[in-house]
C-alpha cells in the first residue's frame, strides 16, 4: 500500500508544472460517502489541495444515498451540474467517482497519470483572460481582464467550500470507514455574464472563514477559462 500511495504521489507531482497557464487549473471530483469506488479518488483530491497550481473542488452527489448512507455534503444542485457535464459531452450517464480537469477533460475514478496529463495539457494553454480578487472586510471585489475581448458569453461563478472534514461512515457501502475529505463544496453560484470588453468587474458579499474561488467558464458548462482563491 505504501508503494502504491507513494506512485499516486508521486505521478500527481510530475503534472505540476504549470508555469504557462495564467491562473490554477480547477478540478472538480464529483464523489459520495456512499460510493465503495470513490475512496482512492479522495485521497487522490487532499494531494491536489496542496498544490499552487491547482484549485480542487471536490462535489458530493446524492444519487447514492438511498443504499443506506445519506451523505450530508451532497446536493441536488452538484448532480445538476455532473449531469450538464454529462449533456455537453454527449454522455447519457452519470458516475462517481468522476473528475472534470478544466471543464473539459473527463476522467474515470483514481487515473493519477490520465489526471496529470490533463492538467498539464491546461496549463500550456493560456487562455488570455486573468483574474484578480480582493477581500475586504466582507466584500469580495473581483477584477477579470482580457487581452482580447472575449468571444463569447463567460459565466462568472462564486464557489465556497470547507477545507476538511473527517466523517463515520456507519451505513451503506463503506461502512466502518472513517474519511476524511478535502475542499467539499458548500455552495455554487453565479455573480454574473461577462458579455464582452476586456474587463468585468463586480463586488459580492461574502460571510464566513470557508476560502473563496471564482471561476470563470464558457456556458454550457464549458471550458474554465481563469480561476482564483483566497484562503
Amino acid at each position: 500500500m505504501r508503494k502504491v500511495a507513494a506512485a499516486l504521489l508521486l505521478m500527481l507531482q510530475i503534472g505540476s508544472a504549470a508555469e504557462a497557464q495564467q491562473g490554477p487549473v480547477v478540478v472538480e471530483l464529483f464523489t459520495s460517502q456512499g460510493c465503495s469506488s470513490c475512496p482512492p479518488a479522495d485521497a487522490m483530491m487532499a494531494d491536489l489541495a496542496n498544490r499552487d497550481d491547482v484549485i480542487a473542488l471536490a462535489l458530493h452527489v446524492d444519487y447514492w444515498d438511498y443504499i443506506g448512507w445519506k451523505d450530508h455534503f451532497a446536493s441536488p444542485a452538484f448532480t445538476e451540474r455532473q449531469r450538464q457535464y454529462a449533456r455537453a459531452a454527449g454522455a447519457n450517464t452519470i458516475y462517481t467517482p468522476q473528475m472534470v480537469i478544466g471543464g473539459r477533460d473527463h476522467v474515470v475514478g483514481a487515473k493519477p497519470m490520465e489526471l496529470s496529463q490533463a492538467i498539464r495539457a491546461l496549463a500550456a494553454e493560456p487562455s488570455g483572460i486573468t483574474v484578480d480578487l480582493h477581500l475586504s472586510g466582507e466584500t469580495l471585489r473581483v477584477e477579470a481582464r482580457a487581452a482580447r475581448a472575449p468571444g463569447g458569453p463567460i459565466v462568472v461563478q462564486l464557489v465556497r467550500y470547507t477545507p476538511e472534514e473527517t466523517v463515520s461512515i456507519r451505513r451503506g457501502e463503506n461502512a466502518g470507514r472513517t474519511m476524511t475529505y478535502v475542499n467539499i463544496v458548500r455552495s455554487w453560484q453565479v455573480l454574473g455574464r461577462w458579455d464582452g470588453g476586456t474587463s468585468w468587474i463586480a463586488e459580492a458579499q461574502v460571510r464566513g472563514d470557508d476560502p473563496v474561488v471564482v471561476i470563470l467558464q464558457e456556458p454550457g458548462p464549458g471550458a474554465i477559462l481563469a480561476a482564483a482563491e483566497i484562503d
